[in-house]
């Protein structure tokens, strides 16, 4: 703490010697940088702001039907694209500052600083400012007012012009497509009316027909085989009944075969009825056909019994006293019928599996004389389809086109009001005087304390004994005091010192006073 103390009073000792040349260097800088500040120029700004109504009803009532046109999106669109260099250049040209350019040179530095000198700053969503500064105030009121009304034609014209734009390069796209699409649909249908038996059917484009055609005869020879089967059977049952039935009359029972009741048609028929009415009702179809042939057997002339077991012979026996005789057996008929009937199933499905056969070995012979005639199709089967869709989806963007441009054309989707015109100014923003004179002043006096400081450490004089003690040398003694200086003196010196930095302070107040009032804040 000791030498922080006395290392603190030796720079004051030596700043204090050198005072004067510290006063001297702190008015000299003030001096300067005050000729300086008042020396810059003064930067007039214009500035505007412009509220942007974006549709809040058109808009969403027209999504998912009109084409995508987002106000907001083009708004933002235009605010990062109206210091593009197009728009700097009608700038120039409207605002006349092209008459103060001489070479293309003047021309690019002119605009890199339009460009980085004009400020578009968004507030809100809806609302953003457009301000500038230059030298001369009716000039930044003009860049201002140019920009707002390149702003404004930008936003009620561009996006017309894209949209017409947009309808007719849709338009040409359209017929380019629709050319394509009757060009492939013609190919197509050629080539189809062509190959037509082996190529897949429309109903069911993803099975080809050689495919079809090999399960249709293969699901025929199944059938044929399961009628052969029964066939087989049928025939079997046919040579087991014999075609003739031995019975016998004459009986209190009515007719008999081997003893027992012959029952008639009639009465198998009641019997069958009486079947049937047990699992259906009245109504049923089989019960109904049934009742009329009841109806039919009933008005009709007597007929033979009709059997109801086959035997092979009739056993005479000694002591019967019926008549025996024989009789067609109708179950025999009828299983001759039935296997008629079979034999001729059996045909047409024999006939079915050959033309089946035929058709799947020719579609096999030209598969394999032509491999690639599926792929072919496919190809352009799938060609075909992606034309129609685009060709589609076109027809579909045009239209959502047109309701957007009759919208666009016909609605006023934004509405731009500006709130604060552009005025020219009358009061300089920039340069900040007060901050640059106080600046001045902290900084003269700053200079001169620390070159009285720095001369002071360049002194290799000692103002001490201790100082001198410090280089390791023997002292052996010093002179304490040479005289005192009067206190009147002294206190003089302090006075003329004190005045000086009073004086600076003085001028540093009337520099301030000047420049509150030119700002007319007093």
């Amino acid at each position: 703490m000791d030498s922080v103390r006395i290392l603190l009073s030796q720079y004051l000792r030596a700043a204090w010697r050198r005072r004067w040349m510290g006063v001297i260097v702190a008015w000299v800088v003030c001096g300067i940088g005050w000729v300086a500040v008042y020396m810059i120029p003064n930067q007039y700004q214009s500035g505007a702001r412009l509220y942007v109504d974006a549709d809040a009803v058109l808009t969403p009532l027209l999504r998912g039907i009109a084409a995508d046109w987002a106000p907001t999106t083009q708004l933002e669109t235009l605010q990062r694209t109206l210091l593009s260099r197009p728009n700097l250049e009608k700038l120039i040209s409207k605002t006349d500052l092209d008459l103060t350019l001489n070479s293309p040179s003047d021309r690019e530095r002119l605009l890199s600083r339009l460009a980085s000198a004009i400020k578009v700053t968004p507030q809100t969503r809806n609302l953003f400012t457009i301000y500038y500064r230059d030298k001369s105030p009716k000039l930044a009121h003009d860049v201002v007012q140019t920009l707002l009304t390149i702003f404004v034609e930008s936003a009620t014209g561009g996006s017309r012009t894209d949209m017409e734009n947009a309808r007719r390069f849709l338009e040409r796209q359209i017929q380019s497509y629709e050319q394509q699409l009757r060009a492939a649909e013609k190919r197509r249908a050629d080539f189809r009316a062509r190959y037509l038996e082996i190529l897949p059917a429309d109903n069911n484009p993803n099975v080809p027909a050689l495919e079809g055609a090999r399960a249709a005869a293969q699901q025929l020879d199944g059938k044929l085989q399961d009628a052969l089967i029964a066939r087989d059977a049928l025939k079997q049952e046919v040579e087991n009944t014999p075609p003739m039935l031995v019975v016998e009359s004459g009986g209190a029972n009515g007719a008999t075969v081997n003893g027992q009741p012959v029952k008639t048609r009639l009465q198998d028929a009641q019997d069958q009825l009486r079947m049937l009415l047990l699992k259906d009702t009245d109504q049923h179809p089989d019960v109904i056909a049934q009742r009329k042939l009841i109806e039919s057997l009933k008005t009709a002339p007597p007929d033979m019994p009709a059997p109801t077991a086959t035997t092979k012979a009739a056993d005479h026996d000694a002591g019967s006293s019926g008549v025996k005789r024989s009789v067609p057996n109708q179950v025999y008929d009828q299983l001759k019928v039935k296997l008629i009937e079979a034999d001729t199933g059996i045909i047409t499905l024999q006939r079915q599996r050959d033309d089946a056969v035929r058709y799947r070995d020719r579609l096999e012979k030209i598969q394999r004389e032509q491999p690639g005639l599926i792929a072919e199709y496919q190809n352009m089967d799938r060609d075909y389809t992606v034309l129609r869709r685009n060709y589609e989806e076109l027809l579909g963007r045009l239209q959502s086109a047109n309701i957007a441009e009759a919208a666009n054309t016909q609605a006023d989707n934004v509405k731009l009001q500006i709130i604060d015109p552009p005025e020219i100014p009358r009061l300089p923003v920039a340069p900040n005087r007060l901050l640059l004179v106080t600046g001045v002043l902290l900084g003269g006096l700053l200079t001169g304390a620390g070159l009285t400081v720095v001369f002071g450490q360049l002194d290799r004089s000692f103002s001490t004994v201790d100082e001198l003690r410090n280089l390791g040398l023997p002292v052996l003694g010093g002179i304490s005091v040479l005289g005192l200086i009067p206190l009147r003196q002294r206190l003089l010196t302090v006075v003329r010192f004190g005045a000086a930095l009073a004086v600076l302070v003085c001028v540093y107040g009337g520099l301030m006073v000047h420049i509150l009032r030119s700002a007319a804040l007093i």
